[in-house]
């Protein structure tokens, strides 16, 4: 039986040897946070993995991460390092649901959260992340705008620009959506000190009940920015162990339990080992025109934002 340090340092060796770079997403335990090249949100890895020197890439993440790097780095070889880690909201509409939305509506771009498929991506004349959405959004020069799948983060967008005319779909995130009004004011009245920072895939009405909304890097800025002690964390409850350990005088306090992303929490330190030996994961493959086209949305993305 190996210990979590051992295992630690057998893929630190082993990685190096084999040319890989681990990027980690921050809802991942902290144990193989501490084996990352790179930590953060889901665009921002794939920002990453451009730069990285090495040519084999291992996601600590979800299926759509894994796509967005294998997009921006086509050259590079990409592994999602546990093949049933997915996302919820991502498959919650795809390329053909998206073509039949715009026909319906004439007119009206079609604006994709991150959190989608590359076949969604494909269809959609924008991404954006969830810290690029309100700018992205305001540079459009499109009025009339179909934001997909996040009608809670599609909400939040609308209020930041309500010169915008913005349709929502029914769709969002299963662990964020949870939280509710009656969880915030059990919170405040159970921690009256602390700031609230929630994500805005939240529902509207816990949002605006907020100190601060912002991307899960946005959410850890914010700490790391200012003086306060106590802090209630409205995103994926591994934020709030991974803020212990960086500020271990200061207290934070999970907004729910319900938020906990399961998809998230597949992967395990075993799994990363296996990958960097060469017999975990699974290689992600893209046909090189759903690549393309999603890509342009993403292209968009960084030109307006």
């Amino acid at each position: 039986m190996k210990t979590t340090r051992q295992l630690q340092e057998e893929i630190l060796r082993l990685k190096k040897e084999n040319d890989i770079c681990v990027l980690v997403h921050a809802y991942q335990n902290h144990e193989i946070l501490e084996i990352a090249d790179y930590i953060g949100d889901s665009f921002g890895l794939s920002e990453k993995a451009k730069i990285a020197t090495q040519k084999n890439i291992l996601m600590c993440g979800v299926r759509f991460m894994a796509e967005t790097v294998k997009m921006l780095s086509p050259d590079k070889k990409v592994i999602l390092a546990h093949p049933d880690a997915d996302c919820p909201m991502a498959r919650q509409y795809d390329g053909q649901m998206i073509r039949k939305l715009k026909e319906e509506n004439p007119g009206y771009a079609v604006v994709a959260y991150i959190n989608s498929t590359a076949d969604l991506k494909a269809e959609c004349d924008a991404c954006v992340t969830s810290a690029s959405a309100v700018e992205v959004v305001r540079n459009m020069k499109n009025k009339d705008i179909i934001f997909v799948p996040d009608c809670n983060l599609g909400s939040y967008v609308a209020s930041q620009v309500p010169d915008k005319n913005i349709m929502l779909v029914n769709g969002g995130c299963p662990c964020h959506s949870k939280v509710t009004v009656e969880e915030v004011i059990k919170a405040r009245a159970s921690h009256p000190n602390a700031k609230l920072l929630v994500h805005p895939e939240c529902k509207k009405e816990v949002s605006e009940s907020a100190d601060y909304i912002g991307s899960t890097t946005g959410i850890m800025d914010y700490v790391r920015k200012n003086s306060y002690n106590e802090y209630i964390i409205g995103t994926e409850n591994s934020i709030v162990e991974h803020l212990q350990y960086e500020f271990p005088d200061k207290k934070f306090y999970p907004l729910s339990k319900e938020l906990v992303c399961t998809d998230m929490r597949l992967t395990t330190l075993v799994d990363v080992y296996n990958c960097v030996k060469g017999c975990g994961g699974e290689e992600i493959l893209l046909d090189e025109t759903t690549s393309v086209y999603a890509k342009k949305a993403i292209d968009v993305m960084l030109k307006l934002g």
